[in-house]
């Protein structure tokens, strides 16, 4: 049986307006049109689904079978529909983003809760990498976009700052280089660390920092989040480089001396990185946007 779903419109559109004539108008087709489909539709079961009065038409126990199962492929075929046009629009899904640490932890959270709150049904997957990592990603397809630091050089990608992000150095308030207020990353980079956990993104920029000049990091202790590093600072386990917005926030639980770095790669950008917008998905075009993006079509 080949029943396409105009046959199983036209059909539900009849039955309901008890009459072929009066269903070729809600089906908007012509009579002699309607009726015509209407014999094939019968010639293709084999068996009569209408019984034809002066009056209209009203259906046999065959015909009742087909009514009932075309409302349920029609009403799957809207719920299809919709679905299709919540993935569309980005309310359904799941979208990949990549980030390093600092967007991660600071600037991340609160955007993307406010974005996600009114698609429940779409998943964002967040992986950390460097930003040399994101751009090479990027760069060879295997990733659509990220949020990257302005200091990586990202030829033939548009870089969007969205938010700055600086890093700075935290010290120990008697430390002896509290007494600064800025250093450069050469001048501490032979000092005792407290840095961040093994893979960790930021944590590897920082190391290749250093081994750019030359040095490999005294790491004391390496810990999971930045809390945890405020409080090893404060104890005088070593110094440590993070986000100066992290920084501030746990100064007020934690005390220790900021000072900023004036190397070019701590005074940065937080920025979206990207491609082409036109090869983006909607869903992704949206939330970029949302994060401050402008769109600049290739």
């Amino acid at each position: 049986m080949r029943l396409d779903l105009s046959d199983l419109r036209l059909f539900l559109c009849i039955i309901d307006a008890g009459s072929i004539t009066q269903g070729a108008i809600r089906a908007h087709l012509a009579l002699a049109s309607a009726s015509e489909r209407l014999r094939k539709i019968e010639d293709e079961v084999g068996v009569p689904l209408l019984i034809r009065q002066p009056r209209g038409v009203i259906t046999t126990e065959a015909g009742e079978a087909l009514a009932h199962h075309a409302r349920l492929i029609l009403r799957q075929q809207d719920l299809l529909k919709g679905e299709l046009h919540d993935f569309a629009t980005g309310t359904r899904g799941t979208l990949t983003l990549y980030a390093n640490t600092a967007a991660l932890s600071h600037f991340l959270p609160h955007r993307l809760a406010v974005w996600l709150s009114s698609r429940p049904q779409l998943r964002v997957e967040l992986k950390e990498r460097t930003s040399e990592e994101i751009v090479q990603s990027i760069t060879v397809g295997v990733a659509d976009a990220g949020i990257v630091s302005d200091a990586i050089a990202a030829p033939h990608l548009h870089l969007q700052p969205v938010a700055a992000d600086h890093l700075l150095l935290i010290v120990p308030p008697d430390h002896r280089l509290a007494q600064h207020t800025k250093l450069s990353f050469a001048d501490v980079v032979t000092e005792t660390f407290v840095g961040l956990s093994p893979g960790n993104a930021l944590q590897d920029h920082i190391d290749m920092q250093a081994r750019t000049l030359g040095h490999v990091l005294q790491l004391r202790i390496q810990m999971k989040t930045f809390e945890g590093m405020c409080e090893m600072v404060q104890h005088g386990i070593g110094v440590a480089i993070l986000p100066k917005a992290i920084a501030t926030q746990y100064q007020r639980r934690y005390t220790y001396k900021k000072l900023a770095l004036t190397d070019e790669w701590a005074t940065r950008q937080l920025c979206v990185c990207y491609q082409d917008w036109n090869a983006l998905g909607p869903p992704l075009q949206s939330l970029l946007t949302h994060l401050g993006a402008i769109p600049k079509p290739h």
